[in-house]
């Protein structure tokens, strides 16, 4: 290549770089690329205007589901119900088409709760009877199937259904059957093969002997990799050959126990609602095994997330505080002062995701409020109401996403795209 035509070619990269040309980043499962509810894209909008951003398109006909989306190469998946059975869909972005609908079982009455993985071809999802599917992205036809309950040994669908979001990881997919004697289960993801299963030991009077309403995360703390993940007894570390390596039973509570920890090296942050609170754990080697010991307790007053979520961003953790609430909240991580609290813009339960120094918050009335993420104060940059549509009903529990300076936003039957690229 003569220095002529390798300047041409390294102009036109420049000019595809200037332009935003660059393929986007991908959403692929349940709170992004590394399941923390952290969006690494950035030139989006610091202040949004009276009324919120500009409404791009919106998609009507999902049907009740809490599921929210998941993005990869053009293409859009998510679930919902229709017609009393539960699906997957994937849309493409471009034309907003439907290109398939998977069937993965019998409906629910509020919908799925599940955010399918995108992996490798292949799409992976949890309906609320248990059944795991693996389904082929180019025709979504079902590879194979795979129930909680009568194929892995879960102890009983939990009260609000089975509500996870499946982990891929290499050439394995993680769930949480639940209960002592298979509280986490490892797939071969290509055929649905068991490989193995986790019996549980009694860690605590705390709960339910059953899986929760979390996701399953990564860890390789005290040099260990792990699975981490909030069951219905409270929090518990599993080897990823199926060992079970700790527990801890304190933050959970009788009823419901939700939102997915956030994981940082040796750290494990959790917090469940229902009047329990939130604990900072560290992970550290015991003899050839991995013990947690609590570094500090927040109590119900401090604080204490109902299922609108957490994430950290530097040194802190941000989210929505109390039961039934979504106060923002900033938290010193590794000591637990509470450095800000703010009353909510919204009404209900708030899921919060990051994106380039804003916290996106979305509440159950379809309220949604940019918060500027500072450990210096509580600022508010915006706020804005979703469109009241026929097909929007009940809480408006979907996590919010961004991807490629879009924000999209899910309200039961209708989806809802914002653009929030800064001019």
């Amino acid at each position: 290549m003569t220095g002529a035509i390798k300047s041409v070619v390294a102009l036109g990269i420049l000019c595809i770089v200037l332009e935003g040309g660059l393929p986007a980043a991908d959403w692929p499962q349940w709170r992004g690329p590394n399941r923390d509810g952290v969006c690494q894209e950035t030139g989006l909008l610091k202040q949004w205007p009276e009324g919120g951003p500009k409404l791009l398109w919106e998609i009507s006909g999902l049907g009740p589901g809490f599921s929210t989306v998941s993005i990869k190469a053009g293409k859009l998946y998510t679930m919902g119900d229709r017609e009393k059975s539960q699906y997957v869909y994937a849309y493409d972005l471009g034309t907003r088409k439907q290109l398939w609908a998977a069937k993965v079982g019998g409906g629910h009455s509020d919908g799925p709760r599940c955010t399918p993985t995108v992996d490798s071809g292949f799409v992976y999802a949890i309906g609320t009877g248990g059944n795991v599917v693996c389904i082929a992205d180019a025709d979504g036809k079902v590879v194979w199937t795979k129930n909680l309950l009568s194929d892995l040994g879960g102890a009983g669908n939990p009260q609000w259904k089975f509500s996870e979001s499946p982990l891929i990881d290499g050439d394995r997919l993680l769930c949480t059957p639940g209960g002592q004697k298979a509280v986490l289960a490892a797939l071969d993801k290509k055929t649905g093969k068991t490989l193995w299963t986790c019996s549980m030991p009694n860690i605590g009077d705390n709960g339910k002997d059953e899986a929760g309403y979390s996701s399953i995360g990564i860890s390789h703390a005290a040099g260990v990799k792990q699975y981490v993940q909030l069951t219905n007894k409270g929090v518990i570390g599993v080897s990823d050959d199926g060992k079970f390596l700790w527990g801890y039973n304190r933050v959970a509570n009788n009823v419901a126990n939700i939102s997915t920890p956030v994981i940082d090296g040796d750290y494990v942050f959790t917090s469940t609602a229902y009047q329990t609170g939130s604990a900072l754990l560290k992970l550290s080697r015991d003899g050839d095994g991995v013990k947690a010991e609590e570094v500090y307790w927040l109590d119900k007053r401090q604080f204490q997330n109902h299922h609108g979520g957490f994430l950290k961003v530097g040194d802190y953790i941000y989210g929505g505080h109390n039961h039934n609430k979504g106060e923002p909240t900033c938290i010193e991580m590794k000591t637990g002062k509470i450095l800000w609290n703010a009353d909510q813009p919204g009404g209900g339960s708030g899921c919060v995701l990051y994106a380039d120094g804003g916290l996106y918050f979305l509440y159950d009335d379809g309220t949604v409020a940019l918060v500027e993420a500072t450990p210096e104060k509580y600022n508010l940059k915006g706020t804005f109401e979703l469109p009241k549509r026929p097909g929007a009903k009940g809480p408006a529990w979907a996590y919010p996403v961004v991807s490629d300076g879009k924000l999209y936003l899910r309200w039961a039957d209708v989806l809802f795209c914002y653009d929030v690229k800064a001019p």
